[in-house]
This record gives C-alpha cells, sequence and structure tokens, in this order.
C-alpha cells in the first residue's frame, strides 16, 4: 500500500483519519482520532480480540504498543510538513499496569523535530489520565 502520495493534503485531523483507515491494521485496532489544542489523542475501541489474558480481561501488549507508535506518527504528520510516513527507527514500550477490557487512550508528545529525525513520547490510559497503562519513546526517521 502506497499513501506517500496522499501526505500533502492530510492535515487535519478528518483527513488524517480517511488515510489510517486504509490501514487493515488499524482497522483491526478500531483505532480513531480527536484533536486536542495541538496534540492528536488515539483510541482504542475495546473488542475481546484485542485481550491478550481473557481471565483477568487484560488487553494484549502488542496492542498497546501498536496504538502509542499510530499516535505518535499521527502527531508528527499533523504538526509538520514532512511529505512522506515516517519511519519507525525504534520504541521503547513500558507496561505499567494491567490494561483492563474498556477503550484506550493514548497521547504523543514531540519532543524533538529535527529534518531527519523525529522523538516522541506517548502515554497511554483508559478511565485517568493520571493512572497510564503504558508509556512509550519512539524515534521516527522523516526523510531519507
Amino acid at each position: 500500500m502506497n499513501l506517500e502520495g496522499q501526505l500533502p493534503q492530510t492535515r487535519s485531523i478528518e483527513e488524517l483519519q480517511k488515510l489510517i483507515a486504509t490501514i487493515p491494521y488499524a482497522r483491526f485496532l478500531g483505532f480513531s482520532m480527536i484533536r486536542d489544542g495541538i496534540n492528536v489523542i488515539g483510541r482504542m475501541d475495546f473488542s475481546p480480540g484485542r485481550l491478550g489474558n481473557v481471565r483477568i480481561q487484560a488487553l494484549h501488549g502488542g496492542t498497546l504498543g501498536a496504538l502509542m507508535e499510530l499516535t505518535a506518527m499521527c502527531q508528527l504528520l499533523t504538526l509538520s510538513e514532512i511529505v512522506r510516513v515516517p519511519k519507525t527507527v525504534n520504541i521503547t514500550v513500558e507496561y505499567l499496569r494491567s490494561a483492563q477490557a474498556v477503550d484506550t487512550f493514548a497521547r504523543a508528545t514531540v519532543t524533538r523535530h529535527g529534518r531527519r529525525v523525529a522523538n516522541v513520547q506517548v502515554v497511554a490510559y483508559q478511565d485517568d489520565v493520571a493512572k497510564p497503562v503504558a508509556a512509550a519513546n519512539a524515534h521516527f526517521l522523516l526523510a531519507v
């Protein structure tokens, strides 16, 4: 799938949401976005298929990581004039507490944005933003 040609006109949340909807894994996650000032908040709808431990009704850690990575990429796309999809260099995820069987949100903050590389910190939470379930630090390649 080539999303490169669609990026220059994709700066609003609505347009970016349409673009993200073409990505099968984002659809599987039930991923959507809302704007909070200059920040993007990613949302992953709960679905039983996203459970990692059915016995305790805890979400799979991979879905949390994917939510945070997608949110970080969307934050970069809305804040910058890049014309290519950022490539993940690395992402480090810290799982802080069990994520329960409810909708999950992620807020991304760009901590460094250079010409070629960007660093983004992401916090995932559920009912209470003061009680994060996971945190991530990601580096993205912006240009080659």
